[in-house]
């Protein structure tokens, strides 16, 4: 008897903004697999077995999970922030084409979670308030060209541009490339915030513009974000200034 296999995201981190759904789904599953950091966020439950891996495994991760599913169990697999952005729910699908004839017989599921890109938006008011993207600096899955093609794109529409996967140790130099490339694009005092470990105890958010904008700021955690030419700072009399896109643009004259 086949069982199911659900993906689940975990939110950006406090426990409040995960879902109802995802903490029923965590409850209910047999066997959860994970990245092992990400594992480590849910509370551990009697009879359920956990299989953590390494960050880099998502597709062995899939096809495991996709095996024990077929043979009945009920299992999760857990994502940080939305599992389908930059995450699991990809992995799955993609191990699930290339895979077993048998696995596209098992009932997927993908419940949804807070990205950081909208934690982060939720902080500072509404800096994705009109057209957005996202786009990952990692180039572990596709060429480096390819992430520079894309941010000029991005930069030349004039879109506010939010950053995943910003630098690590094995790419300390990519989210530099990267200020350099949209300061050839955007105004000097753009905005720039850098948003580390969204609603966990850790949290730290800087604003900054973009001529300033310093990448050592970042890591792994931290989601980076660029304003577009509309951006504004509302200063407050009391903490950070609100930061938002107004829904307005007024026609270009040409």
């Amino acid at each position: 008897m086949t069982g199911r296999l659900t993906i689940v995201g975990l939110g950006p981190g406090a426990e409040e903004l995960q879902t109802p759904q995802a903490r029923a789904v965590l409850d209910a599953a047999t066997d959860l697999f994970g990245y092992t950091t990400y594992l480590d966020r849910v509370p551990t439950k009697n009879g359920q077995s956990r299989h953590g891996s390494d960050n880099r495994e998502e597709i062995a991760r899939a096809r495991a999970a996709l095996e024990l599913a077929r043979a009945g169990k009920d299992v999760a697999v857990v994502s940080s922030g939305d599992p389908g952005v930059f995450a699991m729910a990809a992995a799955v699908f993609e191990a699930i084409e290339d895979g077993e004839p048998e696995w596209r017989e098992i009932d997927v599921t993908v419940v949804p979670g807070i990205s950081a890109m909208f934690a982060t938006a939720a902080r500072l008011g509404a800096p994705l308030g009109h057209d957005f993207c996202a786009i990952s600096l990692s180039d572990n899955l596709k060429p480096w060209e390819t992430v520079t093609r894309r941010l000029e794109a991005a930069a030349a529409a004039d879109f506010v541009i939010a950053l995943y996967n910003p630098i690590s140790k094995a790419r300390p130099w990519q989210l530099g490339a990267a200020l350099d490339l949209l300061r050839a694009h955007r105004a000097p005092s753009t905005p720039v915030i850098f948003a580390t470990a969204v609603s966990r105890t850790d949290e730290r958010i800087e604003i900054a513009d973009l001529a300033s904008a310093d990448p050592s700021r970042a890591d792994m955690r931290t989601l980076v974000m660029i304003g577009s030419s509309a951006t504004r700072l509302v200063p407050r009399p009391n903490g950070e200034p609100w930061v938002y896109t107004p829904r307005r643009v007024e026609a270009s004259v040409s």
